[in-house]
């Protein structure tokens, strides 16, 4: 591969909330702890003192989870470490994606890695453990059940309920596993191996990241959660994360940051076997919406006790979820995740609770061979790479044509001659003066006419150029929206089968910049 950097600013696919985070602000400092340097991890380290009692309760966690898989002496060593009080994490998150989703499900995870090797030649004395987050507990469905691949969607239907990652491999999945032949066999083979989702995953992840340590781990367990437990009770009985959730978020606000996240008085979801639902107070009694589930407090603070793992977070709780169970410095995630995080430092701060240093996860753009030959024709920068196709387009055919087409003389010449007879004969008789008026719409009303005529001409004697800048869009913007957020990695992969060690090869997760890779 080889890279190319462009500046986040120049691909025009960021907000400026996300941009002014990433560029250190001064208005958002207050709502987090650390810069996203690598200078920051001396104090991240310090101020994280994770119970040794944790750590115990996290390795007997993932062991269990982990118990009957296959797994390789790198992993297992990382897990061990973990109770060790010089071991650290570092962590990103993700949904339970079919055959992983689009692209950057695994810039996250190679984003998390490389942290964790870059941060072991820095502070050689600690051990740093990338981990990746199952997003078991999600039920939203939809938005993982495809992926897709040269344009075509491959999508399997259910319909099961609950947490996704309890959803079983059934006579459906099997039927849909036949629609994709061509499927790598590690995939295959999770996925016909597992009875469950979030089995298939941790295989599959598993297979693609186990050699370089990734550890796996999934919320949904009543160990962790038991950990969880005195915040489960403060959010159900005292909605403190609500109220200072809610606090950050009118003082981001206020400074004009429009919040990414809405907390709730209650932020749990009532999980069990098919139902996944949000808890809602209702006087002294507390409904699970849309069953017929209710409890009165003494019902729910026994729950807490015995089965904490029917307690789950919804986004406010589940970075501090996070949190509580790992010895973690640092979050990995996309734009959009790394900024909603800043409407949590006071939830942490509540708790007591260390808040991590926020990193964006790699950004990347994937060029193979033919479309690198079609931007060379064309004469694009990296940068004009992410320009609007319209507007370029318009300047591209305004300045390869051989005529004005957009007639502007022509133009200010009839505007001219409507303007200076109109006004000779308002002396005449005033309403003349409205009449040339409406005859200068009309005749630059053709002219727009023409001018359209001759654009579409010039655009047919360019059409070789134009034809290779739609080919250019399609590719980098499917649809459009960005490649990473489309496109399955099998794309790339099937050809090149050295695909992630070659990211893992070029990522540099402290460099925020738009990596153009050339297969």
């Amino acid at each position: 591969m080889k890279k190319h950097c462009v500046d986040l600013d120049k691909t025009g696919q960021f907000s400026k909330f996300f941009m002014d985070y990433i560029k250190g602000k001064e208005d958002l400092k207050p709502f987090y702890s650390h810069s996203p340097t690598l200078d920051s991890f001396k104090n991240a380290i310090k101020s994280k003192n994770f119970p040794i009692t944790n750590r115990k309760v996290l390795v007997e966690a993932l062991s269990n989870q982990y118990e009957g898989f296959e797994i390789g002496a790198k992993v297992i060593s990382n897990i061990k470490s973990l109770e060790l009080e010089n071991t650290y994490t570092v962590i990103t998150g993700h949904q339970l994606n079919l055959f992983t989703g689009p692209l950057y499900f695994i810039y996250k995870i190679v984003s998390t890695i490389n942290l964790a090797k870059k941060l072991s030649e820095e502070y050689p004395e600690y051990n740093f453990i990338p981990v990746y987050w199952m997003a078991s507990e999600d039920h939203d469905f939809d938005e993982i059940n495809y992926f897709k691949l040269d344009g075509k969607k491959y999508q399997w239907n259910s319909d099961q309920r609950g947490a996704v990652g309890d959803f079983e491999l059934d006579s459906s999945f099997k039927d849909y596993l036949k629609t994709v032949p061509f499927a790598p066999d590690f995939f295959k083979e999770a996925y016909s191996s597992s009875k469950t989702l979030a089995e298939a995953v941790r295989k599959y992840v598993n297979n693609l990241f186990g050699e370089q340590g990734l550890v796996i781990i999934d919320g949904h367990d009543s160990l962790l959660k038991g950990l969880f437990s005195s915040v489960i009770k403060n959010d159900l009985f005292e909605h403190q994360p609500f109220q200072k959730a809610e606090k950050a978020t009118q003082e981001l606000e206020a400074i004009g940051y429009k919040g990414q996240i809405f907390p709730r008085e209650i932020n749990f979801f009532y999980l069990e076997k098919g139902v996944r639902e949000r808890i809602e107070q209702h006087g002294d009694e507390y409904f699970v919406l849309n069953t017929d589930l209710k409890f009165s407090k003494a019902d729910l603070e026994r729950i807490i006790e015995t089965n904490p793992e029917r307690f789950s977070p919804n986004v406010v709780l589940r970075p501090l979820y996070q949190e509580m169970i790992l010895p973690n410095l640092a979050y990995l995630g996309g734009p959009a995740e790394v900024v909603y995080w800043l409407q949590l430092k006071g939830v942490f701060e509540n708790f007591d609770v260390p808040f991590p240093i926020l990193l964006p996860r790699n950004f990347a753009l994937l060029i193979p061979e033919h479309i690198r030959k079609k931007v060379n024709q064309l004469g694009w920068s990296n940068e004009e790479i992410f320009h609007s196709f319209e507007s370029w387009k318009k300047d591209f055919v305004i300045a390869e044509s051989s005529l004005d087409i957009e007639l502007v003389k022509q133009k200010e010449i009839v505007s001219a001659i409507f303007e200076k007879k109109g006004d000779e004969a308002a002396h005449l008789e005033a309403s003349l003066k409205q009449a040339f008026e409406a005859g200068k719409v009309r005749s630059l009303k053709i002219l727009d006419q023409m001018s359209r005529k001759l654009r579409k001409a010039e655009e047919r004697r360019l059409e070789i150029q134009i034809n290779r800048a739609m080919a250019i869009q399609d590719f980098i913007k499917p649809g459009g929206s960005p490649q990473e957020r489309v496109v399955n990695m099998m794309q790339f992969y099937l050809s090149d089968p050295e695909l992630v060690n070659d990211l893992l090869n070029c990522f540099d997760p402290l460099d925020f910049s738009m990596m153009v890779l050339d297969l």
